[in-house]
């Protein structure tokens, strides 16, 4: 689930009447936010809301939980640091990673910890190949908002702007032999086809997962996200063939070489068969 999620939900920290309803949705992934979620003078109160949830958990439900601690050079980070030693949570996303060493950083203080890094500044794209590269890391995600905020692009109505560092995070973490990485979240809540368009924009440039904030963005995107019947009929024909070692073989007028049945497999996997 760590690295093949498709759907991350994020949940505010300090709001746990919530936590329950957000994993009863079908999110991948539920991600509790201690960050922009929750106010300064929150935070001690939600990481208290969090440990108490959290220790109720059974180990199935517990790895679908992550949890977005404080940037590494906030005054929270050490407190969160402590939250996540003492708690049963492995799953952390790191906001606002910059260098490898802000990994690290976590990673030596639990060296048992899954790292979500999001890269959301100029400085965390610079670096994403050794941030991809660093012990713990096995996502990166795409923190499109604050990235656009940095470098002052406008991605109102269009992420094309976007583009270049979408296919840096990309090849980052093919190189890194990381799971495609996350695209960032689509504040229009209600707006479905906005959600779906930008899904398309993000897939087609490999990215494999996304952030919601609110349940209902969630079924959208895993109807979008899996292969139609068509498609998986297809998958299926060329595995055959594949399958059957005669030789040269073609499916629907198409050659099967490798790439063509890994792309096959791929997608059946991508429909959990």
């Amino acid at each position: 689930m760590k690295a093949h999620a498709r759907t991350y939900l994020f949940v505010p920290g300090n709001r746990p009447e919530r936590f329950d309803k957000a994993v009863a949705s079908a999110a991948d992934v539920v991600v509790i936010d201690l960050e922009d979620a929750v106010a300064a003078s929150a935070k001690s109160e939600a990481r208290d809301r969090v440990m108490h949830w959290s220790a109720q958990l059974d180990t199935p439900m517990l790895d679908r939980i992550a949890l977005r601690i404080n940037d590494p050079q906030s005054e929270p980070f050490p407190e969160d640091l402590r939250l996540v030693r003492e708690s049963r949570i492995r799953l952390v996303m790191l906001p606002k990673a910059e260098h490898a060493e802000h990994v690290d950083a976590l990673v030596s203080a639990v060296p048992d910890v899954s790292v979500l890094p999001l890269l959301e500044t100029a400085r965390g794209l610079a670096h994403c190949r050794a941030i991809a590269g660093a012990s713990g890391v096995v996502r990166l995600v795409f923190g499109t908002l604050d990235f656009a905020l940095d470098l002052e692009l406008d991605i109102t109505d269009d992420p094309q702007p976007l583009a270049e560092a979408a296919a840096s995070i990309t090849l980052a973490s093919r190189l890194a032999q990381l799971s495609a990485p996350v695209a960032g979240v689509t504040p229009q809540i209600d707006d479905e086809a906005r959600l779906l368009a930008d899904w398309s924009w993000f897939w087609r440039r490999g990215f494999g997962a996304k952030l919601c904030i609110h349940p209902r963005q969630i079924a959208p995107l895993h109807a979008a996200m899996a292969p139609d019947a068509a498609s998986l009929a297809w998958a299926r024909r060329v595995v055959a063939a594949d399958a059957a070692g005669t030789g040269a073989a073609s499916v629907d007028g198409q050659m099967v070489d490798r790439p063509v049945v890994l792309r096959a497999w791929r997608m059946l996997r991508r429909a959990g068969l």
